[in-house]
């Protein structure tokens, strides 16, 4: 029957427990925040009708055009060659050092610290002015311009594979908003739809707006290079003392952080607004924010249902799999006993099929989350650029008008 003011500051948290003050206030805590999450859910019922009819409509798109579930590959297959070429340079730029030799002396000599060549020091002018001398390893690198500036040489590298993986992950994006954009803007689904679909995208996308693409990418490969100067600056300075210093390393490192999460959103929005309209990327980001903005409680609806039912979806997948690993790889099903390894550690094998299948799943899954976005930026255009008339009817499907209670002057029903 004790109170927690009764029970005081105890350093174990386990007591606090044992009391029935305390279960009552997590009780009145947990009907509070059930409470609200209710009230959210009855204010916001419609813009979650709207969220789950664009998932539905989401699932009739990829079906429409199977071929895009498998254009993650492609993007994959471009990935693996931006990160050879960029491992190879490294390598390379790492390696050209070379192995410098210079002269160390006891007494006096003209020649000390001079460049040496060890092969014939012996019978060199500098040996036999120097007798004491020896030429030894000094270090690995140059004293050419070219040797100077290879640290800078090697950041260039990076910024040059950030900027050729955002430009192929940027070409996917587009690519696949235009695939289905033409698909939410076709009035009959069956005919006006092109054929291949993706691959007509893709040529639009790398025919008319490579510019887009490549500006798009250098903006944020320009914040993730500056984000890794900072990390470079933090390593350098790690031994310093300064807290002002670390302070503003780390208040710097926070605000391009969030700088590259609102560049990749706004990118990706960009990119869509680009594959409907067909105009530049400065003018398409500026339309997509401002539509955004516009409509900024249902997108933030829409982008907490997406994401959580993606994200069921991927835990689903993944802890089928996840299971399914364990009990083949552990024998401990009989149909599995003949033809499982016999593993002493089979828990490798588990976690690499774990990983494996979330990376197989984030990849087809993404594919869903674009097809989602690029609809839902056709939903909001429709609404602003149509009213239903015969000269401006709307093109979102059916399910969509009935949640908004909006009508084609030309529906039968009229």
């Amino acid at each position: 029957n004790l109170t927690i003011q009764e029970l005081g500051l105890q350093t174990d948290p386990t007591i606090y427990l044992q009391i029935r003050q305390t279960w009552l206030a997590f009780m009145i805590i947990l009907a509070i925040v059930e409470g609200v999450i209710i009230l959210m859910l009855i204010f916001l019922r419609k813009r979650i009708l709207i969220a789950i009819a664009l998932i539905r409509e989401s699932s009739k798109a990829i079906g429409h055009m199977m071929s895009s579930l498998f254009y993650p590959l492609f993007t994959f297959l471009l990935l693996v060659i931006v990160v050879a070429y960029w491992a190879v340079t490294a390598v390379f730029l790492s390696t050209s050092n070379q192995a410098i030799y210079k002269v160390f002396n006891e007494s006096e000599c003209t020649y000390s610290r001079n460049n040496c060549d060890p092969a014939n020091y012996s019978t060199s002018l500098m040996k036999q002015q120097c007798r004491d001398s020896e030429c030894l390893f000094a270090f690995y690198g140059g004293e050419t311009v070219y040797h100077k500036y290879l640290i800078a040489l090697q950041f260039y590298n990076v910024f040059l594979f950030f900027w050729c993986a955002n430009f192929v992950t940027a070409l996917g994006q587009m690519t696949l908003a235009g695939a289905f954009a033409s698909y939410y803007w076709a009035s009959d689904k069956t005919k006006d739809v092109p054929k291949l679909p993706v691959f007509s995208s893709m040529g639009r996308a790398l025919r008319y707006h490579t510019g887009s693409l490549a500006f798009g990418s250098l903006i944020l490969s320009i914040v993730q290079i500056i984000r890794v100067l900072l990390e470079y600056l933090d390593h350098k300075l790690k031994g310093a003392q300064n807290k002002c210093t670390k302070f503003l390393l780390c208040c710097l490192k926070c605000c391009f952080w969030c700088l590259e999460k609102f560049v990749k959103f706004l990118n990706r929005n960009a990119y869509i607004m680009v594959a409907i309209h067909g105009r530049n990327f400065c003018a398409s980001a500026r339309d997509a924010f401002m539509l955004l903005m516009r409509n900024i409680i249902r997108v933030a609806v829409v982008d907490k249902v997406t994401d959580f039912l993606l994200f069921l979806g991927k835990l689903l997948l993944v802890g089928l799999v996840g299971v399914f690993a364990f009990f083949f790889f552990s024998g401990r099903v009989k149909a599995f006993e003949n033809t499982a390894p016999h593993l002493h550690y089979y828990w490798v094998p588990i976690l690499t099929a774990v990983i494996g299948s979330y990376l197989i799943a984030h990849g087809f899954f993404s594919v869903y989350a674009m097809c989602v976005d690029t609809l839902f930026l056709c939903f909001l255009e429709d609404l602003e650029r149509n009213d239903g008339s015969p000269e401006r009817p709307y093109l979102m499907p059916e399910s969509l008008r009935k949640i908004l209670k909006k009508k084609n002057k030309t529906d039968p029903a009229q």
